[in-house]
């Protein structure tokens, strides 16, 4: 896939050549124009993470590996950008998919203009970007957007634009893909260990802090739920939902508050054949 550029649509897919790739989100500043910060999920064959360290964002910006990790944000003429790299021909047989996502911060994606996502050969300086999805919100009230996806098929690799919203905004969005965020901690230090060799230059470190735990299963039980957002448009490309839609075929769901509270009244009938002495 050389020499010309892709315009894409919602849904759209192209073949890859490039192995190491450039994810760029590009957005138009201004007043009353949130900050938007992109992230990476690294996904196994059931579509979900394998561990809490397969999520890169603004306070985990590399994975392990150092084969996907968030660049420091840029101002260009053309707007604001924030990116995510990835080496696609050095990650783990294990990992399927590379979801590129987008957050918003303070307020939702009805606000971010002209945001579009660019993707580019990283081993080329400079050039026309391979793929260009301009990402336009379904209801205006999104913090996240699912942007678009690397994927594999067959020996190589895709990529699909998906353009899927979330009102839950970054939390919302890793926990339907198997990850919990712990905001409670989210004053905590980073981690001053410096990460491993990476397949890239060095990166600077986070700009926000966020801990991730997993989450344990409820082993059946009614999952708690959370409150009621904006309805999304139906199944996107198998992804995960948000809270307020119908379940997706199987793909897990984001995370609920209680909504199956037990009855306080209630109590066990007798047990057993009950006999009445003549």
């Amino acid at each position: 896939m050389t020499g010309m550029t892709h315009a894409m649509v919602k849904g759209s897919n192209v073949p890859l050549d490039a192995m190491a790739v450039r994810a760029v989100l590009r957005w138009t500043p201004g007043a009353g124009v949130p900050d938007v910060d992109a992230s990476a999920l690294l996904l196994g064959s059931g579509g979900r993470v394998r561990s809490d360290e397969d999520f890169v964002f603004y306070n985990q910006p590399r994975h392990p590996s150092g084969l996907v990790r968030r660049l420091p944000k840029r101002s260009l003429p053309e707007g604001l950008t924030d990116t995510i790299e990835a080496d696609l021909n050095a990650l783990d047989p294990s990992v399927d998919q590379v979801v590129i996502a987008a957050s918003s911060d303070g307020a939702a994606f009805e606000h971010v203009r002209d945001l579009r996502i660019l993707l580019y050969d990283a081993a080329a300086s400079g050039g026309e970007p391979l793929a260009v999805f301009d990402v336009r919100p379904e209801t205006g009230e999104e913090t996240a957007i699912i942007c678009g996806e690397l994927y594999r098929r067959g020996d190589g690799w895709k990529f699909r634009a998906v353009g899927q919203g979330y009102p839950t905004g970054l939390i919302g969005l890793a926990t339907a893909f198997g990850i919990s965020v712990d905001e409670s901690e989210a004053a905590a230090e980073p981690d001053p260990t410096p990460p491993p060799a990476p397949a890239f230059p060095p990166a600077p470190g986070p700009d926000a802090q966020v801990t991730v735990q997993h989450q344990q299963p409820a082993y059946g039980y009614p999952q708690p739920a959370v409150a009621s957002a904006a309805p999304a448009p139906g199944p996107a490309y198998g992804y995960p939902q948000p809270a307020s839609t119908q379940p997706a075929y199987g793909y897990p769901q984001p995370a609920a508050a209680a909504a199956h509270a037990p009855d306080p009244n209630f109590v066990l009938p007798p047990q057993g054949p009950q006999f009445i002495r003549p």
